[in-house]
């Protein structure tokens, strides 16, 4: 059984430095001819960031579920299954649309590393202090454009796989191997970033 860590505190770097996050699949650019489903909220109405789970912030180590606490998290993709289906809230949306885009065809450690730099950055005091906010951030993530995400297929398996990693990224109740980091790039690429490295996770490669 794995445990979560707390989060990260605010890192010591300039406020001048700005990262563009790179996107594994280039899904989102294949799809920007589409109609955009999930737009960018307007910035002087950005919603507040979605409290933590009380449980979770009580107990930064939980051993279970904070949102399932009768499902024993034995394994990551046991804690996938037993997320529950139903609407998201507005930026619980935002998480999973970036889950899903940046990191779609990564295994779930891949796909959960990814949201966790979301969460980490709109709790870290320097970004955006919402998910929203994180994600529509200008020059961030390659696959947004035109303030607005790319469509996407809310009946496939993937966009499940992305909302159950979104809620369990948010709840904080899996170890991420990449826990703290706010920047990752695609491996293929070698950006002069002046950063600390945690961990390579797939195809990604994860900073603070």
């Amino acid at each position: 059984m794995r445990y979560a860590n707390s989060l990260s505190g605010a890192l010591a770097l300039g406020l001048a430095f700005s990262f563009t996050v790179i996107a594994a699949d280039g899904s989102g650019a294949v799809a920007q001819d589409r109609t955009p489903q999930i737009a960018a909220p307007a910035a002087a109405a950005e919603p507040e960031l979605l409290p933590l789970d009380p449980a979770y912030a009580a107990d930064p180590a939980p051993l279970e579920s904070p949102a399932h606490p009768a499902v024993s998290a034995q394994s990551l993709a046991q804690l996938v299954a037993a997320q529950p289906a139903g609407d998201l809230p507005r930026e619980l949306e935002c998480l999973a649309g970036a889950i899903y885009f940046e990191a779609k065809s990564e295994t779930l450690d891949g796909q959960l590393a990814v949201g966790r730099v979301i969460v980490n950055r709109a709790r870290s005091g320097r970004f955006p202090a919402s998910y929203c906010g994180v994600v529509f951030q200008r020059a961030q993530f390659s696959f947004v454009r035109g303030k607005a995400m790319p469509a996407v297929s809310h009946g496939s398996r993937a966009w499940r796989t992305a909302v159950a990693v979104a809620r369990i990224a948010h709840e904080g109740s899996w170890q991420s191997a990449a826990e703290g980091a706010l920047y990752f790039h695609a491996a293929r690429v070698s950006p002069a970033w002046n950063l600390t490295r945690i961990a390579r996770v797939d195809s990604h490669i994860f900073y603070r």
